[in-house]
């Protein structure tokens, strides 16, 4: 381990004394494919920049509340279909430049925009128009009302950009918050430094380093050697007893907003046969998922809906383990000797792993699926872009994104015009118990459509040095803000 305490100017009573360490190692496993959160879909680059590097109008807290980023303060008009955004003032990009409200405009109507490559496009589609009134207030002007408005400028994708930015955006991000890109080093780390001119509280720390480290063994060494002092969302949770007995480390069991799916390519045979789709669902074993790929660590699902949620629905019951159901569901599609597939992974543990699990319970009812391993940007690009799958398994760590399934251009191409309608009444609904009641009718639809294998809810451990604190525990969304976190001695 690098002793990176620093010795103090002076020595009292022949004693030295050490300063407090400001600097942190944070290892995830994922390593973004580029740095800007407003045009790929990949959430390692959330994990690395949201809150740290970028800030939005609005953002999360650890516990998932929606409270005051950039904007100050905002009013909604009678209508719903006006909002009224007064901005932080004297804030100014890490480049020197000032912000204010014609970088909202101009970081508004970039991600709606018709050429756009917003992952998350469809959370700005009810915004008609942009108005600057004066550089410190800005107006959004709605086609209806939206009630998730101040929920969808919180993500990551919603962040605000500079103009002079966005050329090397990807290589070179530039922000407003507590910290500024310094260095990637690709294949290995990217380092964070404080932004001195920060317009809110200093962050504790003067560096932060991200470390990519996807193999769980190597996970493993480098957190025991102490090598890195924070590994959020920790690969290999069959260690996590030798850390909890450890007195150098704490273990930190949080929750996420991962739905981790079996998604199935709805457009492609023979998946866009409804019965199809069943029969996998109920090939299906998801407690044998969970222990033998996330050691117990996880919660079932019946549906793409977090079970913190209060507006979940238990609907599990619809896709219940039974494989003699699966066969018979394939007589019935024309299947009576099964098929071949694909099942494309990409890196995270939880879907190599799974995968395994799952490719051995779909042969137990006839279908053969041939697994690849993809790194995660051949994944981006071969699955999510270019739908070229049968079968893959990744978590959606997006908070309350069930109105992906409303999108049929989505990469697993679902297409329903009775969900879709759905969504857009929900969208335009403001009374809490009135969505309560849409968002349970629509987990219901897309488990009675199976149109994916919904499997668990992903565990979040993070192991960290036991002397830090200010960790996020919970993601509700995939970030690490490390504004807050410091060491105590």
């Amino acid at each position: 381990m690098t002793f990176r305490l620093t010795l103090a100017a002076a020595l009292l009573g022949g004693t030295a004394a050490l300063a407090q360490q400001t600097d942190l190692t944070i290892a995830i496993q994922l390593e973004p494919p580029h740095l800007d959160p407003t045009s790929a879909a990949a959430g390692a680059i959330d994990s690395v920049l949201y809150s740290n590097v970028f800030e939005g109008l609005t953002r999360f807290t650890g516990d998932g509340a929606i409270v005051p980023g950039l904007a100050r303060s905002w009013e909604i008009s009678d209508d719903g279909l006006t909002y009224t955004f007064h901005l932080a003032e004297g804030v100014v990009f890490h480049d020197g430049t000032t912000f204010d409200a014609e970088d909202v405009k101009f970081s508004l109507d970039r991600a709606r925009a018709e050429d756009s490559t917003n992952a998350q496009k469809a959370l700005f589609s009810d915004i008609a128009q942009v108005t600057v009134i004066d550089p410190a207030t800005v107006e959004l002007s709605l086609n209806a009302p939206n009630g998730n408005l101040l929920f969808n400028l919180a993500w990551g994708d919603a962040v605000m950009v500079a103009p002079e930015s966005i050329e090397d955006i990807q290589q070179t991000p530039i922000g407003t918050g507590p910290f500024k890109f310094a260095e990637w080093r690709k294949g290995d780390s990217v380092r964070l430094v404080q932004n001195a001119d920060y317009w809110g509280d200093a962050p504790y720390l003067t560096e932060a380093t991200f470390k990519f480290i996807s193999d769980p063994t190597a996970a493993f060494a480098a957190m025991m050697a102490q090598d890195i002092d924070v590994f959020s969302g920790y690969p290999a949770p069959e260690n996590l007893p030798q850390f909890q007995a450890d007195p150098r480390f704490q273990v930190l069991l949080g929750s996420s907003e991962g739905e981790t799916i079996l998604a199935m390519n709805n457009k492609q045979p023979p998946f866009d046969n409804p019965k199809v789709r069943e029969a996998v669902a109920h090939a299906i074993d998801r407690q044998a998922i969970i222990d033998g790929a996330m050691f117990g660590l996880g919660t079932p699902i019946g549906t793409h809906f977090a079970p913190h949620n209060p507006d979940y629905v238990d609907l599990t019951g619809l896709s219940p383990h039974d494989p003699d159901r699966a066969r018979m569901l394939l007589v019935d599609a024309g299947y009576a000797e099964g098929f071949k597939t694909t099942l494309k992974l990409p890196p995270p543990s939880y879907a190599r792993r799974g995968g395994e699990i799952i490719a051995a319970q779909l042969r137990n009812v006839g279908i053969e699926a041939e697994i690849t391993n993809l790194e995660w940007a051949q994944w981006l690009e071969e699955v999510f872009k270019g739908k070229g799958f049968g079968l893959t398994i990744v978590s959606h760590t997006e908070p309350l994104d069930i109105g992906i399934y409303a999108r049929p251009d989505y990469y697993f191409q679902y297409d329903s015009e009775e969900f879709q309608a759905l969504m857009t009444t929900l969208n335009a609904t403001t009374d809490p118990s009135a969505r309560s009641d849409m968002l349970a009718e629509a987990q219901t639809l897309i488990a009675r459509d199976y149109v994916n294998g919904f499997l668990f809810q992903l565990a979040f451990p993070t192991v960290a040095d036991a002397r830090i604190e200010g960790l996020w525990i919970n993601q509700p969304t995939q970030a690490n803000p490390l504004a807050q976190v410091r060491w105590t001695q």
